[in-house]
C-alpha cells in the first residue's frame, strides 16, 4: 500500500510516477539561495541531492479516497511518449500505484490539474493515435486562468490534453477557489503558473494541502520568500506559498509534495 495520512473522513495517497535529476542545476533554479541556506535545505531533505550532487525529484500524483468517491491531484509524467518524455524518467508508475492503491481508473471521479506543466499531466490524455482519457468517468478541473495563458506555459498540451479533454466533454473550467461535490476544496495558488491551483483536504482543524508545484524543494519551507527560477511570478508564487504555509486555519498542517523526498511533512 503507498504512504498515506488519515484526516477525517479522508485517506490522502501519495502515489509514486517516478524520480530522476532535474534538468539544470539547483543553483540555477534559486539563483539567490546562499551557502548556509543549501545546507539547511540538505539536513531537512537529504534525498533531494543525488551521489552526484544533482537536484534529484519525486514524481508523485496523490489520491483523495473518502465514502463520497475518488479525487486525484494531478496525472504525474505519464506513459514513454508523454509530453514530459523529453526530461522526466517516463515510462511513470502511476497505474501500478493506483492498483497498488485498490484503485481503479475507472473509480476516479475527479482529476485536479494543479497547473499545465508536462510533470503533472502526463496520464491525462493517452493512446497516441487512439487518444483517450486514462480515466473515462472523471472530471477534469483547471482553472479558467491557466487556459487563458496556455500558448505561453505549454502550447503543445492544447492538442495532447486539453481537446482532447474537450471532446469527451470531461473538462471543467474554474474560476478561483471551488468546493468540490466530495468536499474537498480547490484554492487558486497563482505564481508558479497564473492559474497554479492546490487542494486543501479539512476535517475540523487538520487540514491536509496538495500544493502542486506552490513547493518543489525543501528550501521554500525554510525560506519561501525564495525566489524559483520556473516561476512565472515569483511575488505572486511567494504570497501564494507564505498563504498556505503561515495558515492559522489549522491545528495541524500537512503539505502533500510532488517532488520532494518525502510525500509527507507536517507543519
Amino acid at each position: 500500500m503507498p504512504p498515506s495520512i488519515q484526516v477525517g473522513p479522508y485517506t490522502v495517497i501519495a502515489l509514486a510516477d517516478g524520480a530522476g535529476p532535474f534538468f539544470s542545476p539547483r543553483s540555477e533554479a534559486f539563483p539567490g539561495a546562499t551557502t548556509e541556506q543549501w545546507a539547511a535545505a540538505d539536513q531537512l531533505d537529504p534525498g533531494a541531492l543525488d551521489a552526484d550532487g544533482r537536484w534529484w525529484l519525486q514524481f508523485r500524483a496523490f489520491a483523495i479516497r473518502s465514502d463520497q468517491g475518488v479525487t486525484l491531484v494531478d496525472a504525474g509524467i505519464g506513459p514513454a511518449d508523454s509530453p514530459a518524455a523529453s526530461w522526466a524518467p517516463v515510462p511513470g508508475a502511476l497505474p501500478a500505484s493506483l492498483a497498488a492503491a485498490g484503485i481503479e481508473p475507472s473509480e476516479v471521479d475527479t482529476v485536479v490539474l494543479t497547473h499545465l506543466h508536462t510533470d503533472h499531466v502526463g496520464w491525462a490524455v493517452v493512446g497516441g493515435e487512439h487518444t483517450r482519457p486514462f480515466f473515462p468517468n472523471a472530471e477534469y478541473l483547471l482553472q479558467q486562468a491557466e487556459l487563458d495563458v496556455l500558448e505561453e506555459v505549454n502550447p503543445q498540451l492544447r492538442s495532447t490534453v486539453v481537446d482532447p479533454l474537450r471532446k469527451t466533454d470531461q473538462l471543467r473550467l474554474l474560476d478561483g477557489d471551488t468546493p468540490l461535490r466530495s468536499g474537498e476544496r480547490v484554492f487558486a495558488t497563482p505564481g508558479h503558473t497564473p492559474g497554479h491551483q492546490s487542494v486543501l483536504v479539512a476535517s475540523g482543524r487538520e487540514l491536509v494541502a496538495v500544493t502542486g508545484d506552490l513547493l518543489v524543494h525543501a528550501i521554500q519551507l525554510l525560506h519561501p520568500e525564495l525566489a524559483y527560477a520556473h516561476e512565472m511570478d515569483p511575488e505572486q508564487a511567494r504570497v501564494s506559498r507564505e498563504q498556505v504555509l503561515h495558515s492559522r486555519a489549522a491545528s495541524t498542517l500537512y503539505l502533500a509534495a510532488p517532488h520532494l523526498t518525502e510525500p509527507f511533512i507536517a507543519r
